[in-house]
């Protein structure tokens, strides 16, 4: 029996269940033509008169415009990158020119160290980093936890909109609000929600925001949105040429514009096959809220089985309320390299170890191993959730 959408994601034709999401989702089969289609038609830059330079500024221009919807902004407020760790780091070197000795930034616990690393090479200038502790083992961020730790000298609140570890989904919007009280930015890592919550950075209240495609069914591209009046304040190394207020400042060489051409097919595939083929950000939130419906029962079996299993601890938040489905746990005596080997030897794909959420691993006394993740996406079925728990269940 195939997987309910194997029609649209080639991958998912194989016999096997691909519960390794947060790592990068599947893409379906519109992403890989356009990205044949693209290369297959004349690969070259922008710019110039003939055909194929004009059709790749026309795709750069639409993958903009169609990721500034994705986010809720304006196509002048959207840089597309390598990665999102790319994109933080060229970010962090303009924070380095504007902060000074004696300014904060303020990190949650649960952040990816993408969205950590960055803001902690500050601190050789004399900035001063301080952590927002989450409550655990839930792994929840309270807005009063928060509060205590801004002062006027907070420049910048780093948050993100789900973990990666154990699916915590913060209250973003608040935490932003607070920040702007004290005259912070607030930036927003929205990598590991974007697959499952539509971003909406007007509604968070953000300054800044990352995303990643290949986390939401398309190619390895990262994107950022800087708000437009902050844009041209931020220094870049970029080249003399560039205006300071556009959006290419962080945008250094040559698009990888077949990636791009991906992309558009990607969220193509979300607007028609979820969305009904609504037009816009209303055939976004349409499509998001099939992916919300169509999660739900999954993140509910799987966190009621997993919290019933008898050699299962899960880690995080044990109600289906205030999460994505995304699950952290160990089975003590086993490591997590030999759970998620035993599982992959069963046709299921997991992750082991931090995931690049050293913190949040620190606080639970989980390194240096880590602990096993499971993360669904809508594409998911119940099979490969009774493959899992039939896997865990012949573990030796």
């Amino acid at each position: 029996m195939s997987a309910p959408f194997a029609e649209h994601f080639p991958a998912l034709r194989l016999d096997f269940s691909y519960l390794d999401n947060a790592a990068g989702a599947q893409v379906p089969a519109r992403c890989i033509d356009a990205i044949s289609g693209y290369l297959s038609t004349g690969s070259c830059n922008v710019n110039q008169p003939y055909g194929a330079s004009v059709r790749t500024t026309e795709l750069k221009a639409r993958a903009r415009a169609a990721t500034a919807e994705f986010l809720g902004c304006q196509p002048d407020e959207v840089m597309l990158g390598t990665s999102a760790t790319a994109l933080s780091f060229q970010l962090a070197r303009a924070f380095s020119r504007l902060f000074q000795p004696g300014d904060e930034v303020v990190i949650s616990e649960l952040e990816h160290e993408s969205n950590a690393s960055p803001w902690r090479d500050l601190e050789a200038q004399g900035v001063g980093v301080r952590l927002w502790r989450a409550h655990w083992p839930e792994g929840r961020l309270e807005l009063a936890d928060l509060r205590a730790l801004l002062t006027p000298r907070t420049r910048l609140v780093a948050l993100t909109a789900a973990s990666n570890a154990v699916g915590t989904v913060p209250d973003v919007a608040g935490a932003a609000a607070l920040a702007r009280a004290v005259g912070a930015w607030t930036l927003v890592d929205a990598v590991h929600a974007s697959p499952h919550l539509l971003p909406d950075v007007g509604a968070w209240g953000a300054d800044f925001a990352l995303m990643s495609p290949y986390k939401v069914f398309g190619p390895h591209l990262g994107c950022l949105y800087v708000r437009r009046d902050l844009l041209a304040r931020l220094p870049a190394d970029k080249l003399w040429f560039v205006p300071d207020d556009s959006a290419q400042k962080f945008e250094p060489g040559t698009a990888p514009h077949e990636l791009l051409a991906g992309w558009l097919g990607s969220l193509d595939y979300v607007r028609e096959v979820l969305g009904g083929g609504v037009p816009g950000r209303a055939g976004l939130e349409r499509a998001f809220r099939r992916i919300v419906a169509l999660e739900q029962p999954l993140l509910e079996s799987t966190l009621e089985r997993l919290l019933a299993h008898p050699r299962v601890r899960l880690y995080g938040i044990a109600e289906p309320q205030g999460r994505v489905a995304t699950f952290c746990f160990n089975v003590p005596g086993r490591t997590p390299r030999a759970v998620a080997e035993h599982l992959a030897r069963h046709g299921v794909g997991v992750a082991a170890g931090h995931y690049y959420s050293t913190m949040t691993a620190q606080a639970l006394g989980l390194m240096p191993e880590g602990a096993v993740r499971v993360s669904l996406l809508h594409y998911n079925s119940a099979r490969d959730v009774e493959r899992l728990m039939d896997a865990l269940a012949h573990l030796p």
